[in-house]
C-alpha cells in the first residue's frame, strides 16, 4: 500500500513463514465490527496502489485482504489509485495493475476511482484548516524542514513562518496554486506539534510545488498533495469502513485521525498487518525500477522479476500465488517467506492441472538399428496422471530418437542407473531399448548411439518379467518441434538483498547466472500452436510455459519451476 513502502525501514523481527491454520485476526475484528453494528454491518475496504510501478508478490497480501474481506462478508472494495506525484507516475502502470488484479481473479466492478478525483475537495480542505489556523505556508528549504524536524530523541524546532497570520497563508497559498512560485519555494505544512513524539505529527508537509503534467489532470495543478494528507481523506469521501495497511502505516495513523477530526468528517477505521517479504527477493518499486531501468532485466515482466507479470510470464497461476499468500501466517509481525514455499505452491497447483510432455533440452541422437526404416507408431501417453479426465494423447515413436545428453555415460558410476554400453532402459511409453555402439566426433565427445530395441516390450513391460531400473522420456527426431527453453533462476545470489554492508549496493548481488537460453530442444508434436501462457509438465524436468515471444515458426519456453521439491523435503524431515 503507498509510499510509506519505499522508504521507510522494516524495524520489526522477521520470521520464517510456513503454512498456518491460524485465525486471521483482520477478519476477526471485522467480525467484531458487524456484530457490534459499527458502520451500520457495512463493510467496504478498497486496495489504493500508487501508479509509480508494476505490483509485485508483496502487494498479494494486501489485495488478497482488501477485495477477500469484501467477498467474505458481502460488502464492497474500490480500487483507488493514489496518484499524487505526478513526476513517477504512468498510464502504462495503471493499466499493469488492473491487468494484476483481474488474474488474480477480483473485480471492483464500477468503483474504479482516484486520488486526483478529489484534488478540488482536498484543496478546499487545506483551505479550511488554514482559517482555522490549523495549517501554513512554509519557505524552509525541503533540507531546512529535515533538519528543524528534530530525531527520534530530540524535539523538532518550529519554523521561523510558523506564526504568520490567516490572512498570509490564505494568500500565500493561492498564489502557490496560482503557479507564482518555482519548485521548493514553499510548501504548506499542517500546524500540530513540532515536540511530539511521533515524527510524522511534526507539522508534516500537505502540499509541495510541481510544475509537471498530470496523466489525468493535465496541467490544471501545479501544487500536489502529499501522500499523507491525500490518503485518509480520501477513504473518507468514499465511504470506506476498514482501511486495511501495512504495518508500516501504524505511526501514520494518528495523522490521519487528526485530519479528519479537525475537518470533521467521517473517520474509517484503520487496521495494520504484518507485510509478507519472500527470500532473495525485493519487495520495493523502487528498486525493481533500477532493475528495469539500468538493464538488469528486460522489462517488469521479465521471469526473474516477482511482479505479478513477470511470475506470470514465467508461467505462475494466481491460485498458486494465492495459495501462497493464504498459507502464510497474517500478523501484525512482518514475515520473511522462503522463495521454496512459493515454488512449492506453483508445484501443487500444476501438478493437478499441467499436461504431460515430452521434451529433450540436451538432445542426444538415438538410432534403434533394428526398427524399421520409415516406420512410424503411435504410442499412447497419459496427460496427467492426477487427473483421469484429462484423458491421453498420442507420440509418434520412430528409428531415431533423442534422449537427454546427461541419461547417458559411457563408463557410469555404481549408483548411476540411467543409459550406458550395453544397458538395457524403459523408453516411457515405448520399449526397452540397449545401447550397443557409441558414435563419437573428431573431438571425441559422444554425438549418436546406437541401439536395438525388444519389439516384445511395446508399452514399457517385458512378458518375460525382466526389469530395468531407469526410465527415459525423449522425442521422435523426426516428428519433434525445435523449440528455444529460458531456464531461469534466482535474480539474487543473497537472501536479502535489501541487507547490504557499507558501500555496497543490492545490485552487487545479482545473479549473473539467473538465465541460460537453450536454443535447439526439441517436444514432441502435440504442443504445436499452443498458445503463450500455457502450461505444461515437460516428464522428469519440470514445469514450463509457453513465453510471448514464440512465433508461429518457434516456441519459446519459459521454465516456471523444477520437479524438485526442496521446501517440501526439508519439512518432511523436520517431521
Amino acid at each position: 500500500m503507498g509510499k510509506p513502502e519505499e522508504d521507510i525501514k522494516d524495524t520489526t523481527e522477521a520470521a520464517d513463514a510456513a503454512p498456518t491454520a491460524g485465525v486471521n485476526f483482520i477478519r476477526k475484528l471485522i467480525e467484531e465490527d458487524i456484530q457490534a453494528g459499527r458502520f451500520g454491518g457495512r463493510v467496504h475496504t478498497r486496495f489504493p496502489p500508487e501508479p509509480n510501478g508494476y505490483l509485485h508478490i508483496g502487494h498479494v497480501r494486501a489485495i488478497w485482504m482488501d477485495f477477500g474481506a469484501a467477498e467474505e462478508f458481502g460488502g464492497k472494495c474500490n480500487l483507488r489509485f493514489d496518484d499524487t506525484n505526478p513526476l513517477k507516475e504512468e498510464q502504462e502502470y495503471i493499466d499493469a495493475i488492473m491487468d494484476d488484479i483481474r488474474w488474480l481473479g477480483y473485480d471492483w466492478e464500477d468503483r474504479l476511482f482516484f486520488a486526483s478525483d478529489y484534488f478540488d475537495q482536498l484543496y478546499e480542505w487545506a483551505v479550511q484548516l488554514i482559517k482555522a489556523g490549523k495549517a501554513y505556508v512554509d519557505h524552509l528549504s525541503a533540507e531546512e524542514i529535515r533538519e528543524y524536524r528534530g530525531t527520534l530523541t530530540e524535539p523538532g524546532r518550529e519554523s521561523p513562518y510558523r506564526n504568520r497570520s490567516v490572512e498570509e497563508n490564505l494568500d500565500l497559498f493561492e498564489r502557490m496554486k496560482n503557479g507564482e512560485f518555482q519548485e521548493g519555494a514553499c510548501v504548506l505544512r499542517a500546524k500540530i506539534d513540532m515536540a511530539s513524539p511521533n515524527l510524522n505529527l511534526r507539522d508534516p508537509v500537505m502540499y509541495r510545488i510541481l510544475h509537471a503534467e498530470h496523466h489525468r489532470t493535465g496541467d490544471r495543478w501545479c501544487i500536489y498533495p502529499t501522500y499523507d494528507w491525500a490518503h485518509g481523506q480520501s477513504d473518507s469521501i468514499e465511504g470506506i469502513t476498514h482501511s486495511l495497511c501495512s504495518l508500516e502505516f501504524a505511526d501514520h495513523r494518528p495523522l490521519y485521525d487528526w485530519f479528519l477530526e479537525q475537518l470533521g468528517v467521517y473517520a474509517p477505521r484503520q487496521i495494520e498487518f504484518g507485510r509478507l517479504n519472500v527470500s532473495y527477493t525485493l519487495m520495493s518499486k523502487r528498486r525493481l525500477r533500477r532493475l528495469v531501468e539500468e538493464g538488469y532485466v528486460n522489462g517488469w515482466d521479465d521471469p526473474r522479476m516477482t511482479t505479478l507479470s513477470g511470475l506470470r510470464r514465467r508461467g505462475y497461476t494466481p491460485e498458486a500465488v494465492k495459495a501462497f499468500v493464504e498459507r502464510t501466517s497474517v500478523s501484525r509481525t512482518n514475515v520473511t517467506a522462503e522463495f521454496e514455499f512459493l515454488e512449492h505452491c506453483l508445484r501443487e497447483d500444476l501438478n493437478q492441472r499441467a499436461p504431460r510432455v515430452m521434451a529433450v533440452l540436451q538432445p542426444l541422437r538415438v538410432v534403434i538399428t533394428n526398427y524399421p526404416e520409415g516406420q512410424v507408431e503411435a504410442l499412447e501417453a497419459v496427460n496427467n496422471p492426477e487427473d483421469e479426465s484429462a484423458g491421453t494423447r498420442t507420440v509418434p515413436f520412430s528409428r531415431v530418437l533423442y534422449i537427454e545428453q546427461d541419461d547417458f555415460m559411457e563408463d557410469p558410476p555404481k549408483k548411476f542407473y540411467r543409459l550406458a554400453p550395453g544397458r538395457e532402459v524403459r523408453l516411457r511409453y515405448g520399449y526397452f531399448i540397449r545401447c550397443e555402439d557409441v558414435v563419437k566426433d573428431d573431438q571425441g565427445s559422444v554425438v549418436e548411439l546406437r541401439c536395438t530395441y525388444d519389439p516384445e516390450t511395446r508399452g514399457g513391460y517385458a512378458p518375460d518379467g525382466r526389469r530395468v531400473k531407469a526410465t527415459l522420456h525423449w522425442v521422435s527426431a523426426g516428428h519433434a518441434l525445435e523449440v528455444e527453453v529460458r531456464l531461469y533462476d534466482q535474480l539474487f545470489t543473497k537472501e536479502n538483498p535489501d541487507d547490504v554492508g557499507e558501500g555496497e549496493e543490492f545490485t552487487d548481488y545479482v545473479n549473473p547466472d539467473s538465465l541460460h537460453v537453450l536454443e535447439r530442444c526439441y517436444i514432441e508434436p502435440s504442443v504445436a500452436g499452443a498458445a503463450p501462457g500455457a502450461r505444461y509438465q515437460f516428464e522428469r524436468l519440470g514445469y514450463f510455459c509457453v513465453d510471448p515471444d514464440s512465433t508461429a515458426d518457434k516456441l519459446v519456453f519459459n521454465r516456471a519451476v523444477t520437479l524438485r521439491d526442496t521446501w517440501a523435503k526439508v519439512q518432511a524431515q523436520q517431521g
